[in-house]
């Protein structure tokens, strides 16, 4: 099995991908709250949450899966105490209680602009 590098719009400024993928099994990078087209970070929470799941979507299905096959988000946000707006955009994108991927929260203490992040695990195919 050979690495395929996967990437979706202007997510990082160093020479790496958004994800890498060999055989069934993808791994992303950090994901931020960037929009998907534009690449402009929203000031706002909502905003970058939005955008960041959107993001994740569009990295699956670009790896050849759909969110369906993440097996574990880890996020991070700048205020541990502030998860309204992700578990708003988690119940959007997993509303079955018994389909959901593992998730883990941290804070993440980089760049203040940016409120969360994230990266996930995906085996396409199982």
């Amino acid at each position: 099995m050979t690495q395929k590098s996967i990437r979706i719009g202007r997510q990082h400024q160093n020479p790496i991908p958004n994800a890498c993928r060999i055989g069934p099994f993808v791994m992303s990078s950090v994901l931020i709250g960037a929009d998907p087209d534009t690449g402009e970070l929203p000031a706002d929470l909502d905003g970058q949450c939005r955008n960041m799941f959107a993001n994740v979507r569009q990295l699956s299905e670009r790896a050849g899966g759909s969110p369906n096959d993440i097996i574990k988000l880890t996020v991070w946000l700048a205020d541990l105490d502030d998860r309204e707006a992700l578990n708003r955009e988690w119940l959007k994108m997993y509303p079955d209680p018994e389909a959901r991927p593992a998730r883990h929260a941290r804070r993440h203490m980089g760049d203040p602009a940016h409120l969360i992040l994230c990266e996930f695990t995906m085996v396409i195919g199982a």
